[in-house]
């Protein structure tokens, strides 16, 4: 089964808009904010494959600066492992993995979905048989998710959808088809980011603060959906339909607009 974007919602969060910002459509954000952010086309660039990707000492200062303006209160929101996630920022930071199927509280304690992995397995054999065959393709074995990039392979579009559907239909009810920006996901059904976000803002430190969701594919869709619910902020980075009511171009305006918070609580202090 299909994991369904949601549906888009009228704006509830009456937010007033930081018309100073001209990179964008965003709101003027809160000293008392939650941040949930996106890692990939978010906060950096989409890389050719994903372990290409690297973090400049910048960002990582910029999300330090940040978490400790909000009191702890920033989570990275990927459909990376928390492992992933780790090797790429340092333990620094809470976390939610895989498309909420694991995810480290502020405690730094982890929570893990269980699910059967015998015949997520066999798909993966499957999928790593595909991409020897077809090199251009890029496999991730996530633990408790598998994605085919096919950025390099367009023209194999449908064919990864097609054998992806196949093996969900195998799996059975415990996992779910995802798509996103060039790849096809097998993810633990009943999991995204949206019930990562949600459980987050029932724990300290996003109890009570204003939750802000920024992210630019399909499966932040329910992290925006959920920000539309809970009178949050949902941004969505980049051109396409979306359930976000605030929107940003680029990563780049990601940074700038996540800066000028930080810089205006420096000034505060």
């Amino acid at each position: 089964m299909a994991a369904m974007a949601p549906r888009t919602q009228a704006r509830q969060d009456r937010a007033a808009a930081d018309a100073g910002f001209p990179l964008g459509t965003v709101p003027l954000l809160p000293a008392g904010t939650g941040f949930f952010l996106d890692i990939d086309g978010t906060l950096l660039d989409i890389a050719e494959k994903p372990q290409l990707v690297r973090i400049d000492d910048d960002l990582g200062y910029l999300l330090a600066t940040i978490r400790d303006a909000s009191g702890g209160a920033l989570a990275l929101i990927s459909g990376r492992s928390v492992a992933e996630i780790d090797r790429l920022f340092g333990r620094n930071f809470c976390a939610a993995g895989q498309h909420g199927a694991e995810r480290r509280d502020a405690a730094g304690k982890m929570h893990q979905h269980r699910v059967p992995l015998a015949g997520l397995k066999k798909a993966l054999k499957r999928l790593r048989a595909m991409a020897a065959e077809h090199p251009a393709l890029v496999l991730e074995d996530k633990g408790m998710n598998l994605a085919l990039h096919y950025r390099s392979a367009p023209e194999l579009a449908a064919t990864v959808r097609e054998t992806l559907r196949r093996l969900v239909e195998e799996l059975g009810d415990d996992f779910e088809l995802q798509s996103g920006k060039m790849v096809m996901e097998i993810k633990p059904s009943g999991k995204d980011k949206g019930t990562a976000i949600a459980e987050f803002l029932a724990e300290a430190p996003f109890r009570g603060r204003l939750p802000v969701f920024i992210g630019d594919d399909l499966t932040d869709e329910f992290g925006f959906e959920l920000m539309n619910r809970v009178g949050g902020c949902s941004v969505k980075v980049g051109e396409g339909d979306s359930a976000a009511h605030w929107r940003l171009p680029n990563a780049d305006a990601v940074r700038a607009w996540l800066k000028r918070f930080a810089e205006r609580e420096r000034e505060k202090s």
